[in-house]
């Protein structure tokens, strides 16, 4: 086989095996005819409909434009996994429409609440009415007063705020008998029946079924019904069995994409439960629920603020507003479906499922109105080329053979003249006429490849199946393919490259290190008392004793457990410095400023601690206590400070410092809104310790690395630690591979990139390596500088902030258990065990999916050129065609839904990541497939033809003319179907030699030709009136089955021979720009 050599470009290059190599050339071109040789994008025909190079954001005119672009045959079965845009303008109606009815009924309570306030004398508003257990029915709780403090709400609901419900079973079917689920009706999916029926709008199908109601009709008057109705019978029963086995599959489809939808919409979240913080299923969520919101998440159903620090809360989702909301306790009512945009808080559910908004919402829209995939659209132009060019062929066949029944040139199997002007009968005129018209639709089945475009969702379908076991949830399908593509991985470090299972190995309290770092023995008692407040008022988590003596469980994010777990083992009493000193004001963490600080009411004044990054709140810090308990100047110990973290960081320690300061009472604001607006004084800070928590590097990742870099997609780490950290991890996960390397631009600050100019980004972006100290701004730069680039780019992200990164990016990949929901929103994989050898897999199952439907083009252009090719050159040389109408439709069983069924399943190989990225323009045919495709079509074309023209003199023995024909067409249809079985091995492998290696593990593959085989069998065997065919003797049996394995060694020599290194239709492409360019020269010489 010969050696694959790249072509330079900018955003691809080809290479003889089909697959792309992305580089980056040289920006200067010396003239026009290199440009054009040079460059992609400059090959690119603007009027090409089918020129979609990703649907991620795509405008709505472009998938309004190939559709119309496309020649099909059944619209409804080819564009129904495809974006309904009629559907999508309804769904979007729809919910303005619900969208305005719930402000017109909230603008009406307002108003009856503000006339009951003028009427009613008393302060309160009409007590609720108990209902059941509960202290208010469901009916007055959807529309409580806004008078009802949380308090006593909470008390009817049978709630605390600070515990929630029991949350026992039988409290829980209580309180969903009483005030319904978390849930909300679904349309059903499409039935059987559904598919079925759009099985049989196929254009070409109606034609042949109402042939064959025609043909059954003349063949029971002139032969009778014993004998008249095998001829109409036959194709009518074929059609039938296309029909329902293509709606089978269909149907088999639909239920993995619903069971893929149900599974997106199944958002884990905590919920506090007598004092316990859990995960829960938002689905499981009840009325009187204690739900914990902190930035990103979604409001899981409507309900009350029972405390809250900066909350915002993006209410788009349900106003169709880009309006961030404030709430705090004068605007305390949250909806669900809404995003937290900003600030943490609690809240206490009042409403659920089909009892809020969004259910109601929900419930109207929750049909999926499908998304096409880059790799569906340049298919459907592969079908429309296919399609012409079978048309032309069966209109070309049913001219020649019309004009040959006609002129009295076409003869029976006895050799007599089938139509004499004058003597033939107009029934026996009509019932040949419906034969040669049935031939040619029957052409138009085969010629047309409308499983082709439906076979890149059968592959996905199967694809995201299996991905879902490597922990790999696809919300957008194109991702699936686009992956194959990508050239670099933009990873975050915590959690995806390293484990995320914190603990803090190292601590400096004042100039000390603690040995072991939970040494509280040499640490002042002041110093130990101010560390464990700031910890547990400063904190996000949360601390679980169990009454009974249990083991203590400490829930939040993996770096707020790793420190609350530190300061218990300092002796921290959680719950008694809760109890003991009050918040006042909160500055939830910020990636932007890399630390978080909450401002504390004690006994002894007023304390606003500070947590975060270790050089950034040690930049903040003045004074530091000593082991005595005494302040120190901070100024002449900030180098030990320094050279203390980078030693921690050097060890791929993440630095977190905890600093306070005392703040005077009155100076505090006093009124609420004041206070909501306070910034929290970052500054003359009294540093109390620094620790260093070990993220340990998940086992694999370096494999992981390896396997990428192995597959030319380089991998990106950007992380909010310090560089020394970073360089650590990056060193030891393998993206780095000696400290020589470690040098800027390939490991460079966030803040550095983020001051570059914008070509100076595009230009160093391509050497970075390692970002530290990145904020989420500094990712989605990157990301743009890259993709300006040429790159093919997918990032990881797990934050609120990353979602323009990850919307940005051609592929976005979310956290499922870091991640929050804002971020699962704007991505298009969630990987949900978080582990970047997940992403890696990903990245495999992208190349599955184009090298699988590389697999099914050869085989499907293989049958269609050699079925083609016979029938025409029989047709126009003798006027009969060897393989006939039933014969055709079986064929065209076994290429289109069985073979996508045999051949888009295979599951991908390791060799897959030993090639380079799969460029986006990539030739569907690339050159080696086209040398398999001809070597393969002329073989069977050749032996077909010879035994078309040459098998009566060959099968002659002792038999009678009609015997010989009748043998020799069944012959003919024998071999062409075996040599179809034979070539799907060849098509699994187009590039290898070995093409059985894998096949026993795929049971699909070996099933599909097992069943294929025999049902040929019984065909020949025991069908042959339905089908037109006679019994073949072993002899045959043998010597069809020879002929097909010819295909075999056939293919091995095929592959030695070599192939140019442009792609052909770059080559054609390349003529056409310079014939183009020069027409367009001489235009403009002319006068």
């Amino acid at each position: 086989m010969s050696e694959m050599t790249t072509s330079t470009s900018r955003a691809s290059t080809s290479s003889s095996n089909g697959l792309l190599t992305v580089t980056i050339s040289d920006s200067t071109t010396k003239d026009n005819d290199n440009a054009i040789d040079d460059d992609d994008d400059l090959l690119v025909d603007p009027d090409d409909p089918f020129d979609i190079t990703q649907t991620k954001n795509v405008p709505p005119e472009s998938l309004k434009r190939w559709r119309q672009a496309s020649f099909v045959l059944n619209a409804s079965r080819r564009f129904r996994y495809t974006l309904d845009l009629k559907k999508e303008e309804e769904k979007e109606e729809k919910k303005s429409m619900i969208r305005a009815h719930a402000q017109v009924i909230r603008a009406a309570l307002l108003f009856r609440l503000a006339g009951e306030r003028e009427l009613v004398t008393s302060s309160s508003v009409r007590a609720p009415t108990p209902v059941g257990n509960y202290g208010v029915g469901l009916e007055q709780l959807v529309s409580m007063s806004k008078d009802q403090s949380v308090k006593g709400l909470s008390d009817l609901l049978k709630s605390t705020p600070d515990k929630g419900i029991s949350g026992d079973d039988a409290d829980l079917i209580e309180r969903k008998n009483e005030f319904g689920t978390n849930t909300y009706p679904r349309k059903k999916g499409r039935s059987f029946w559904r598919f079925l029926w759009e099985s049989w709008q196929d254009l070409t199908l109606i034609i042949l079924i109402i042939a064959a109601a025609v043909s059954l009709v003349l063949g029971i008057k002139t032969e009778g019904l014993e004998e008249g109705w095998y001829d109409g019978g036959s194709i009518a029963f074929a059609v039938l069995l296309v029909i329902v086995v293509t709606a089978v599959s269909d149907y088999r489809q639909s239920l993995q994409f619903q069971n893929l939808n149900a599974e997106k919409q199944n958002i884990q979240l905590e919920a506090i439960r007598g004092g316990r913080t859990i995960k829960i299923s938002i689905f499981d969520i009840v009325v009187g629920e204690v739900v914990p919101l902190k930035i990103g998440d979604q409001v899981p159903a409507d309900g009350v603020l029972i405390t809250g620090h900066s909350l915002a809360i993006d209410e788009s989702s349900m106003t169709g507003e880009s309006k961030i909301v404030h709430k705090d306790h004068k605007a305390p009512f949250l909806m669900s479906g809404c995003k937290v945009a900003d600030g943490v808080g609690s809240m206490l559910v009042t409403g659920v499922g089909i009892n809020t908004e969004w259910g109601l919402l929900m419930a109207s829209i929750s049909e999926d109105t499908g998304e096409e995939t880059p790799l569906q659209v340049r298919l459907n132009g592969v079908a429309t080329f296919i399609g012409i060019v079978g048309l032309t062929v069966a209109v070309l066949v049913l001219t020649v053979l019309l004009g040959r029944y006609f002129s009295g040139h076409t003869k029976d199997l006895d050799g007599n003249v089938q139509f004499v002007a004058g003597r033939t009968s107009i029934s026996d005129a009509v019932d040949g006429v419906i034969k040669i018209f049935t031939i040619a639709v029957t052409i138009v089945v085969v010629a047309v490849p409308e499983g082709l475009p439906l076979a890149v969702t059968l592959t996905l379908a199967y694809s995201m199946r299996k991905m879902m076991a490597d922990k790999a949830l696809v919300r957008r399908l194109s991702a699936c393919e686009t992956m194959g593509s990508a050239t670099t991985i933009c990873s975050d470090k915590t959690g995806t490259l390293t484990l995320n299972q914190m603990t803090v190995v190292e601590a400096y309290v004042g100039r000390k290190k603690l040995n072991p770092p939970d040494d509280s023995s040499t640490m002042h008692p002041e110093a130990l008392s101010l560390i464990n407040e700031g910890i547990a008022q400063n904190t996000t988590g949360n601390v679980f004793v169990p009454k009974d003596g249990g083991e203590t469980e400490v829930t939040g994010s993996p770096t707020e457990k790793a420190i609350l777990s530190w300061a218990m083992k300092l002796g921290m009493k959680f719950d008694v410095i809760r109890k003991t000193s009050t918040i006042l004001h909160v500055f939830p963490f910020n990636s932007e400023k890399k630390r978080g600080g909450v401002a504390v009411k004690t006994d002894s004044g007023v304390h606003i601690h500070w947590k975060g990054a270790a050089e950034i709140v040690l930049g903040a810090c003045n004074r530091y206590f000593d082991s005595k308990g005494h302040l120190q100047s901070i100024e002449e110990e900030k180098v030990f400070f320094k050279d203390a973290i980078n030693d921690m960081a050097v060890q791929s320690l993440r630095c977190v410092a905890i600093a306070y300061r005392p703040y005077e009472l009155d100076k505090v604001p006093s009124k609420e809104e004041d206070l909501e607006k306070w910034s929290l004084p970052e500054n003359d800070l009294i540093l109390l310790a620094i620790v260093g928590i070990k993220d340990p590097c998940r086992p694999g990742v370096k494999e992981a690395v390896r396997i990428c870099t192995d597959a030319g997609v380089k991998v990106r780490m950007v992380t909010g630690d310090n560089l020394q950290t970073a360089k650590a991890i990056a060193l030891e996960c393998g993206i780095l591979t000696s400290t020589e390397e470690a040098v800027e631009p390939a490991i460079i600050e966030g803040k550095t990139f983020r001051e570059l100019s914008e070509t100076e980004r595009e230009q160093v972006a391509k050497k970075i390596t390692v970002m530290g100290r990145s904020s989420p701004n500094d990712k989605l730069l990157l990301v743009q500088a890259l993709r300006k680039g040429g790159e093919v780019v997918a990032v990881t992200g797990d934050g609120t902030n990353d979602a323009p990164a990850l919307h940005e990016a051609d592929i976005g990949l979310s956290m499922g258990i870091s991640g929050t929901e804002v971020a699962k929103e704007s991505s298009d994989i969630i990987i949900l065990d978080d582990n970047f050898a997940s992403v890696v897999k990903v990245v495999r199952w992208g190349r599955s999916v184009y090298a699988n439907i590389q697999k099914f083009i050869q085989f499907q252009l293989t049958v269609n050129v050699a079925a083609l090719v016979i029938n025409v050159v029989a047709a126009i040389s003798s006027g009969d065609v060897p393989l006939n109408a039933v014969q055709l439709l079986w064929v065209n069983l076994i290429m289109d839904t069985l073979g996508a069924l045999a051949l888009a399943t295979e599951p991908p190989t390791d060799n897959l990541m030993h090639r380079s990225p799969v460029g986006r323009r990539e030739p569907l045919i690339t050159n080696i497939m086209w040398r398999n495709l001809i070597v393969q079509a002329l073989y069977q074309v050749v032996v077909l033809l010879v035994l078309n023209f040459g098998g009566e003199s060959i099968l002659s023995n002792q038999r009678s003319k009609t015997q010989t024909m009748q043998v020799k067409n069944t012959l003919i249809f024998n071999t062409f179907v075996l040599c179809q079985i034979f070539n799907e091995f060849n098509a699994r492998k187009p590039e290898e030699m070995n093409v059985f290696r894998g096949v026993t593990k795929n049971r699909l593959f070996v099933g599909i030709v097992g069943v294929t085989f025999v049902l040929q069998i019984i065909i020949i065997e025991f069908l042959g009136k339905f089908t037109t065919t006679v019994r073949l003797d072993w002899k045959l049996w043998l010597a069809s089955l020879c002929i097909g394995i010819v295909s075999w060694p056939l293919a091995m020599i095929g592959k030695l021979i070599p192939v140019p290194k442009t792609p052909l239709s770059r080559s054609f492409k390349k003529q056409l720009m310079r014939f183009k360019r020069s027409r367009g020269a001489a235009a403009a010489a002319a006068p």
